[in-house]
């Protein structure tokens, strides 16, 4: 059985739903931010040292990190579901998009985040957030103007992996230039296996 160490109002969310998609077994152990600081809990360092959310238990494994455990479920347990074959190009892009999602698209966002809690001291910095919230937004819009989903007519773990950005971004108001992205995000939260997702893991800011 999967065990899904799961915090509210995070990343975590996401492997909950790709979970659903792939109709796999798995429960769920729920974990709440400390309502002062939005930090985890200590408890999560038990799971593991970093003390992080999503952790996925399977088979005595422990995995963190979301593109690794997507990939690790879909390659383990997808049955060839939710990514293209992997001699296919498409696979190399659909492994970039994993690896986008954190590696650059997710960090204008976060300092968003935390610079606007600077007031006046971090406005030096906005401009230079803003210009790079743009670009990466800009990118996904326009790969969303072509196909519903960001590798074509079907869901991806692409997607999922890369649907924290828009709904974090969403959240942010920072979609109302960004047309396609804003449809995207409304596509995959009305998919049954996302609503199911939400019903598992509890309140989630971020679903509409």
């Amino acid at each position: 059985m999967i065990t899904v160490h799961h915090l509210n109002n995070s990343r975590s969310q996401r492997i909950l739903w790709l979970l659903e998609e792939l109709d796999l077994p798995y429960q769920v152990k729920r974990y709440q931010r400390d309502p002062k600081t939005n930090l985890a809990p200590p408890e999560l360092k038990a799971v593991h040292p970093l003390g992080k959310s999503p952790v996925i238990e399977d088979g005595g494994q422990v995995l963190i990190e979301s593109a690794a455990i997507i990939d690790y479920l879909i390659r383990r347990h997808g049955a060839g579901r939710l990514q293209p074959a992997p001699a296919t190009a498409a696979y190399d892009t659909y492994v970039q998009w994993l690896h986008f999602a954190e590696g650059s698209a997710m960090l204008p966002l976060m300092l968003n985040l935390y610079v606007g809690r600077l007031g006046d001291a971090g406005a030096p910095l906005h401009p230079r957030i803003e210009s790079e919230v743009a670009n990466y937004l800009g990118y996904l819009n326009d790969v969303l103007g072509q196909t519903p989903y960001l590798l074509g007519d079907e869901l991806s773990g692409a997607d999922i992996q890369m649907s924290f950005i828009g709904e974090v971004a969403g959240a942010q108001g920072k979609l109302p230039a960004y047309p396609n992205v804003v449809a995207w995000v409304k596509r995959f939260q009305a998919r049954p296996a996302y609503r199911k997702a939400v019903e598992q893991g509890g309140e989630y800011a971020f679903a509409k």
